[in-house]
């Protein structure tokens, strides 16, 4: 596989720390991409993360996905669309307002969350190997005070 980083003199400076953070995650990423595919989830992609990572237990309205993932309701509405047409979540009539819709996941959709619980697990376990326990529990310290101060 090529780099993902573009080719530019940029690179010959220290790598900011949102590339640094970036590519973890990303490589995280793309071995749960690989583990879904393997178990019959290849129609989930990159992108599919919007709606899982901000569904509610009890359903999401599509505008407040769109608001969680930061995007516009248009492209998250063509994500549940996708996932809908293949079975990961369905829309139902929202009790509260019959005329909004709530997007839920399915038993399928749940299927991709089980797989993220246990593949996320698995590199968490893999990072404490070679990073050692200690410095996994200081790196995640130094990220969850990073994103406060951020705020």
């Amino acid at each position: 596989m090529s780099s993902r980083l573009p080719q530019t003199t940029a690179r010959t400076a220290p790598e900011n720390l949102a590339i640094l953070l970036r590519e973890p995650f990303q490589a995280m990423t793309d071995v749960l991409l690989e583990r879904l595919a393997q178990r019959g989830h290849d129609a989930v992609r990159q992108p599919h993360a919007a709606v899982f990572e901000f569904l509610d237990d009890n359903g999401t309205r599509v505008s407040v996905l769109a608001e969680r993932a930061r995007i516009t309701k248009q492209s998250m509405a063509e994500l549940v669309a996708h996932l809908e047409a293949h079975g990961y979540v369905a829309r139902t009539p929202d009790p509260v307002d019959g005329r909004a819709k709530l997007v839920s996941a399915t038993a399928r959709g749940r299927e991709v969350y089980a797989i993220a619980r246990a593949t996320v697990a698995e590199l968490e376990a893999r990072l404490a190997q070679e990073l050692g326990e200690r410095d996994v529990a200081k790196l995640r310290a130094l990220l969850l005070r990073a994103g406060e101060a951020l705020r």
